[in-house]
């Protein structure tokens, strides 16, 4: 009886408790309440005041940059009025940036948005307090764990200033590379790079793909020897040292071809070196992101087998070709428009039009799953072709100014960012063994490149590539700004992180030492500088173009077409007859080349300026 009449008295009991402790749960969710939307309003004025200190940092970064291009563009000047050869203009941006660099790691101190008292005490190894509330049958657990001391505060604020400046590989790929590669293709000197295109061609296909597997083979014996001598601390795979040959095959002499132009070497060296260049850019990239996308699934071997192998072949092949046919077609839209409008009453819609097609075909090229390095480089080839003819004179001009300007930017923001990211870089991974294994590899695979092709292609050639050539093309060898973006693009793993590293010192290397030695390598294998590099050039600035009459004109045309190889002819025949006509205002009219019954479409399409050179 007493336990039944206890039960209720208990009951009763708790349901006094709960209507007596009513009104302080009611004062606890108001005060609660009001602290939260205190928290709420503090909060978002602690985002605004972190939004408008993010803003001035990023326009101190980029006030950064301009700085270090202005210093470069004033001592360029400098090294160009005292004729000062042994430092090139990308060897004078890194080392801005590695100075810069040096700064902002150790010379300015971090700044934080929140609050920059630090505590005074640190609980980091202290007990853990735990703090138990019972909210309406919810409980909630609170854990102090300790509090930060002010030197992981430093670090942290540190961390964060310097991943503002870190170097974003989007920004390389679609704002800073395509007017260099487009300037590449666009002033590209025709006559000489198609009587070499042979040559160029295979450098740039097979002698990169000989390149990236002998250099990956090399450094996947020199990881092997790592693993023995206890230097390598996580997994490094053979896809990975193939990936990193691939990279470290793109040539960039910039330097290189930097004093050619200026000491006007021979156009046939400037030709091989600059093609190779260009093209073997294109070919690194879709090589390293074939290996990417093929390499086989099993997570313990990585091995690159036959089947992948020939996977990655066709996936290249298939994105370099429709990577050039797209690049081809932008130029050709851009020549027929430019031909059949009026753009040229208005120079600046002209100019503006040229330059967003240009640019266009890059973007366009990536959005479709090519590359767009091999789309805007025959862009630009074709653009140089064709719609330059039908430019007024002031747009021709404008173009050439204006991608000129684009490109020498880029360039050395590019090289003075690889100085900034020595220091700036946060997961370097320095392995002495790896450094001197891949000097020694990228010499081998130069070597392997350079020689081997070059005595094969000497088999076919009549005007050989003598061996002052083949010995400053194998000096020439230098790594550059797309080594170091394909690089940068992935350092999630510590193969990546190495490889980057690797990469960056590599490119410093080469640049300094490499281009600066140019000039006595030029005069110790004597190669002739002095060359009037207009010597070979066709009136109307077109190698293609063909002149009636007799004379010097007709005498050139005719060596011309001595020195082609047989396709390049037959292409020179088809061009001239139809292509030039269709797409510019110059070549003979299509009503003499077509057949009678295409009399019609033969009168739209043919300009009455088909014998005159453009303006």
């Amino acid at each position: 009886m007493d336990a039944r009449t206890a039960q209720p008295r208990r009951s009763g009991a708790l349901a006094a408790l709960d209507t007596t402790l009513l009104p302080v749960w009611i004062l606890l969710s108001a005060v609660s309440g009001g602290l939260k939307a205190e928290d709420d309003a503090m909060e978002e004025l602690a985002t605004e005041k972190e939004a408008e200190e993010s803003h001035r940092q990023d326009s101190v970064n980029l006030l950064t940059f301009i700085l270090l291009l202005t210093l470069t563009i004033l001592t360029i000047w400098l090294f160009k009025h005292r004729r000062v050869r042994f430092l090139h203009e990308t060897g004078l941006a890194m080392i801005y940036g590695l100075l810069v660099g040096v700064i902002l790691r150790y010379g300015i101190p971090a700044t934080s948005y929140h609050n920059k008292t630090p505590p005074s005490c640190s609980l980091k190894e202290g007990p853990v307090s735990t703090l138990l509330l019972n909210v309406s049958g919810k409980f909630f657990e609170y854990t102090l764990k300790g509090e930060i001391n002010s030197r992981e505060i430093h670090n942290v604020e540190q961390n964060d200033m310097l991943r503002k400046v870190t170097f974003d590989p989007e920004v390389f790929f679609n704002i800073l590379l395509p007017p260099i590669i487009f300037h590449a293709g666009y002033s590209l000197k025709k006559r000489n790079f198609f009587r070499n295109l042979g040559s160029i061609l295979t450098y740039a296909f097979l002698g990169t793909a000989i390149s990236c597997f002998v250099i990956g083979n090399l450094m996947y014996g020199v990881v092997k020897l790592m693993q023995v001598v206890g230097q390598l601390t996580d997994k490094f795979y053979y896809t990975d040292c193939l990936f990193f040959g691939a990279i470290i095959s793109a040539t960039d002499p910039v330097t290189v071809l930097a004093i050619f132009n200026e000491l006007h070497a021979d156009g046939d060296l400037y030709a091989l070196l600059f093609g190779e260049s260009v093209m073997n850019d294109a070919v690194a990239i879709v090589l390293s992101s074939s290996i990417v996308a093929y390499q086989p699934a099993g997570a313990n071997t990585h091995m690159f087998d036959a089947s992948a192998f020939f996977k990655s072949v066709g996936v290249f092949l298939g994105i370099f070709s429709g990577s050039f046919v797209m690049g081809a077609a932008t130029g050709v839209v851009t020549a027929l428009v430019t031909k059949f409008t009026k753009l040229h009453c208005f120079p600046l819609l002209e100019t503006a039009l040229f330059f967003l097609m240009s640019w266009s075909t890059f973007l366009l090229a990536e959005a479709c799953g090519f590359t767009g390095v091999v789309a805007v480089l025959f862009c630009g080839i074709t653009q140089a072709h064709y719609t330059y003819n039908n430019l007024s004179e002031e747009s021709t001009k404008r173009t050439k100014q204006l991608f000129e300007v684009l490109h020498f930017l880029a360039e050395n923001f590019i090289f003075s960012y690889m100085g900034l990211a020595l220091f700036t870089f946060q997961n370097h991974i320095f392995s002495p063994i790896f450094i001197i294994g891949a000097f020694i590899s990228i010499f081998i695979g130069r070597a392997f490149n350079i020689y081997p092709l070059s005595f094969l292609l000497n088999l076919g050639r009549r005007h050989k590539i003598k061996g002052n050539f083949q010995h400053m093309m194998m000096f020439a060898g230098l790594r550059g700004a797309m080594a170091f973006a394909l690089a940068i693009r992935d350092t999630a793993t510590y193969a990546r992180q190495m490889m980057f590293t690797t990469t960056l010192l590599i490119v410093f290397f080469t640049v300094w030492v490499f281009g600066g030695g140019t000039t006595p390598m030029l005069s110790w294998l004597h190669i002739r500088v002095g060359v009037d590099p207009d010597q070979d050039q066709q009136p109307c600035g077109d190698s293609f173009q063909v002149l009636q009459g007799d004379g010097p004109q007709a005498e050139g045309q005719s060596k011309t077409k001595q020195e082609s190889a047989w396709l390049f002819r037959l292409w020179y025949t088809f061009d001239h007859n139809y292509l030039k006509p269709i797409l510019t205002h110059s070549g003979p009219p299509l009503t003499s080349t077509l057949p009678a019954y295409c009399g019609p479409l033969a009168s739209c399409l043919t300009s009455p300026q088909a014998y005159e050179c453009p303006l």
